[in-house]
């Protein structure tokens, strides 16, 4: 009986927590799991290399603002590992199409370029992904073990 409570106390509390949303704060570089209220881990993150304001269209550089669904994981990308976001919704795509341009798509939370996880302590300082949210590949690694497919994630400014 002693071994199992000095187990549990061992035991951080992320173990028994449910990431129920991601939050994107991109004005401070952080994301936040969720579990309800309560914060159960936090993360110095990596945009697009032009952040501020809401993903018009591809190449523009920006990181959408939203509520979205994480709806897939991928393996084999150019980055290591990644799970996408579910980018461009109805009205994004509307919106773009009012203004003659494609929204763009396929953004990402991931962790660095294949074969460059060696260089995060520099590449995590600046935003300089093409629109995703970048992380180191030590802590993509614990996203991907901790956060589900279907998701719910908020970005905003």
């Amino acid at each position: 009986m002693k071994a199992l409570l000095l187990l549990v106390v061992l035991i951080p509390a992320i173990v028994f927590a449910k990431v129920d949303l991601v939050k994107v704060d991109k004005s401070a570089n952080k994301m936040y799991l969720m579990d309800g209220e309560s914060i159960i881990k936090e993360y110095h993150i990596a945009l697009g290399a032009n952040p501020k304001g809401h993903k018009q269209q591809e190449g523009d550089k920006r990181t959408p603002e939203g509520t979205y669904t994480l709806d897939y994981k991928k393996e084999d990308s150019a980055y290591y590992r990644s799970m996408h976001i579910s980018y461009p919704n109805k009205q994004d795509v509307e919106s773009a199409k009012k203004r003659g341009v494609s929204p763009g798509g396929f953004i990402m939370i991931h962790g660095q370029p294949n074969g460059l996880g060696w260089s995060s302590s520099m590449n995590q300082k600046f935003n300089w992904t093409d629109g995703c949210i970048a992380l180191t590949n030590k802590e993509m690694d614990e996203f991907m073990s901790l956060v589900a497919v279907g998701t719910k994630i908020q970005i905003e400014w």
